[in-house]
């Protein structure tokens, strides 16, 4: 049972999207369109969670922007050598962005972000092959973050800020390969944990060295995520075994990687804008997760071995007319799962995302900004190697060949004063 508990842990980490083991950023339906390219983009409000330092260089004295994406994603699942095929249910989610911005004078701006990077769901078809890892699972996080940036000179500003989280999880999985109690029924324990808080903070810089060209610079610090009182819910458990299968408790802790992202944008040709951002993760702080039990299942190791992962992304935007801004962008995603550790809970491969969109100027003030996302995971054949069986105390592989994809159109507003 300690084996398979921890896994739940790792969708509580919250500073990168995973939605059913997708990594689709959605911060922003303006940069969102451009390959979520951000860092060095002076726009919207969208700067807050992008480069808080941005937000010294935007026009007008306040600046708001509100945006929502509809989320759907799927994995298929097949192992030829046992004629094995499933597919998740299609997860939906709707993750949500709010920015503000108040220019107090003209060298310092404040800001508020609030923004959900976790927001859907995963669900495999009841004792399903891989059902001793996962059935299903649902996330759910909300990100609050107040900034503040210092314009040093025309060409210069700093901005950062605390980061809050507050997050939850639902998972239900089957506690082996094979247990079920007398009348058929599948062992299986739900895992729920509310209210998992937990504190970060980002750093960003801006250089304007000449006309036309920005240069951005974001740092967005490790979290910790901690679960104090979790609860587990064990049904259809079988009498006589070995081990204390009782409703109880757990607590974990598992770091969220830092992140690093560096970018330019370049304004061509009055209408067209370029832009490029190449961010860093540090996943190979993430070496193994380890979960403390109320019961006599006592403490679980569980490693994890990523490895740091890199992400190119590329926007453009053109200014079409006086009422459309148009824009498009893709970005090149590597993940951090290492071969032996690839696991249906988070099926995710190396990935690419073609993404577009627009706004409409309803007048000098208000913009509606459209975007649309589809990701594409290379397909993968790979297993997880360190699944400890519960009952019998075998390791037992499991391996298979995953497609994955997701999409997700999005609108927002954008108002300025």
């Amino acid at each position: 049972m300690k084996k398979l508990l921890s896994f739940v842990l790792f969708f509580l980490a919250g500073s990168t999207l995973y939605a059913g083991g997708y990594r689709v950023s959605m911060q922003g339906q303006k940069q969102l369109a451009m390959g979520h390219t951000g860092v060095a983009v002076i726009s919207s409000a969208e700067s807050v969670f992008f480069n808080p330092a941005g937000m010294s260089f935007l026009d007008g004295k306040m600046n708001f922007s509100l945006g929502g994406s509809a989320l759907m994603a799927s994995t298929k699942y097949e192992n030829s050598e046992f004629g094995h095929s499933y597919e998740t249910e299609t997860g939906f989610g709707t993750p949500f962005n709010f920015y503000a911005t108040y220019k107090a004078n003209d060298w310092l701006t404040f800001g508020l972000g609030v923004y959900t990077p976790f927001g859907s769901s995963v669900e495999w078809e009841k004792d399903w092959t891989g059902s001793h890892l996962v059935n299903n699972i649902d996330l759910k996080a909300i990100f609050v973050q107040p900034t503040v940036a210092v314009k040093i000179s025309d060409k210069f500003s700093i901005g950062g800020g605390p980061i809050y989280v507050n997050g939850s999880v639902n998972l239900n999985k089957n506690l082996s390969q094979s247990l079920s109690d007398v009348d058929g029924n599948r062992t299986n324990v739900t895992l729920d944990a509310k209210g998992v808080t937990a504190w970060g903070y980002t750093l960003g810089v801006m250089l304007k060295p000449i006309e036309k060209l920005n240069i951005g610079v974001n740092y967005r610090s490790k979290v910790i995520m901690q679960v104090e009182g979790g609860e587990a819910d064990f049904q259809h458990v079988p009498e006589g075994l070995p081990a204390d299968y009782s409703d109880g408790d757990f607590n974990a802790e598992l770091p969220l990687p830092a992140e690093l992202t560096l970018g330019l944008s370049y304004e061509f040709c009055d209408k067209f804008l370029f832009a490029f951002d190449y961010n860093f993760t540090q996943w190979s702080e993430y070496e193994a997760l380890v979960v403390e039990f109320d019961n006599d299942a006592g403490v679980s190791y569980n490693a994890r071995n990523y490895k740091d992962s890199d992400t190119y992304r590329f926007g453009l935007q053109y200014e079409a007319t006086k009422k459309f801004t148009v824009r498009t962008g893709i970005y090149f995603d590597q993940s951090p799962v290492q071969d032996g550790y690839f696991a249906p809970e988070t099926p995710r491969n190396d990935s690419t995302g073609y993404t577009a969109g627009l706004s409409y100027k309803i007048n000098d003030k208000l913009s509606i900004d459209m975007s649309f996302l589809y990701v594409h995971f290379d397909e993968i054949d790979n297993s997880y190697d360190y699944y400890t069986d519960s009952t019998s105390g075998q390791v037992a592989k499991f391996e298979g060949t995953y497609k994955s994809s997701a999409f997700a159109p999005g609108i927002g507003l954008s108002y300025k004063l």
